[in-house]
């Protein structure tokens, strides 16, 4: 045997596989990243691998938020909602139904491109197909925005002023919102965006109101989900002070918009005596403190 002869084949064999094409990909294996901006194509290679409802990437510099469309949602979940909303003849408790799955998809981005052409701070809608949704994220300059509801929380602890100066900011938000004739949908503090340039923006839009309801009752549930959501802070530290932003806040809202919410606070005025114990729930602390703020702000002693 030829040591030599034996060491140049190897050497030969190696140069060869050196110089061959490289093999395809296999199967299953991560594809080579879009290119920034590309956000079509970030689409169709992030979702498959995706296994959260939502979560947010970086693509280049930029970081950017993928929905996709989870299990359709059974319409039993709404009865309950539907019992309550005729038991208190309240139209503005009728459920919106949310279906889940594509639907909800479809209905987010159509939504969020008719709130921004109509001038409220939305994401943007980057890349859409049917089973997901690429938008954009609400921070700028690397800077985040900030959830609303973790400011309140914030500021709850530096005592009663600084708690209404806060929930003034979504108060004042929400009118602009609807001065422009538009309305939300899930007005809720955790979905207002405290964005770096001091704006307030909006996300959730998974339902639509308006396909059940008129643009007054959307409108007033707009009111009352954002009161829902802050009531038990509002209650505890400033009723009284909460009044005057509530009410110079409304003052520049639609007439039939003002007398809607006055119509709930009479029907749900006996839900303030609700049990106070925290082993009920904090639901119901919550409805406890919207019921009684309503009726304190809204019907006379």
């Amino acid at each position: 045997m030829n040591p030599l002869k034996n060491r140049s084949a190897r050497m030969q064999a190696r140069r060869s596989a050196a110089s061959a094409p490289s093999p395809l990909a296999a199967p299953g294996a991560v594809p080579m990243p879009p290119a920034p901006g590309d956000y079509a194509a970030f689409l169709r290679s992030a979702l498959p691998q995706q296994t959260r409802g939502v979560a947010s990437h970086r693509l280049g510099g930029e970081r950017v938020w993928l929905k996709r469309a989870g299990p359709r949602h059974s319409l039993f979940r709404y009865r309950l909602l539907a019992l309550l909303s005729r038991a208190f003849r309240l139209d503005v408790l009728t459920p919106v139904p949310n279906l889940g799955g594509e639907a909800a998809i479809g209905t987010e981005a159509q939504r969020l491109r008719s709130l921004a052409e109509a001038g409220v701070r939305v994401p943007r809608v980057l890349a859409q197909q049917a089973d997901g949704l690429l938008i954009s994220d609400m921070g700028q300059g690397g800077r985040a925005a900030v959830v609303l509801n973790e400011r309140l929380d914030h500021a709850a602890a530096s005592g009663p002023a600084a708690l209404l100066a806060v929930w003034r900011e979504g108060l004042d938000a929400i009118a602009a919102v609807h001065a422009r004739g538009a309305y939300l949908s899930q007005a809720f503090s955790r979905n207002l965006m405290h964005c770096p340039d001091g704006s307030i923006g909006f996300i959730d839009f998974e339902d639509d109101p308006g396909a059940t309801l008129t643009l007054a009752e959307c409108q007033t549930r707009d009111w009352l989900s954002y009161l829902h959501s802050t009531a038990l802070q509002v209650h505890a530290l400033a009723p009284r002070a909460g009044a005057e932003h509530w009410h110079a806040v409304l003052a520049g809202a639609d007439a039939s918009v003002r007398e809607r919410i006055a119509h709930a606070a009479q029907r749900m005025r006996w839900l303030r005596h609700l049990p106070k114990g925290r082993r009920w729930g904090r639901d119901t602390q919550r409805v406890r403190a919207v019921a009684r703020l309503l009726a304190h702000w809204h019907l006379a002693p």
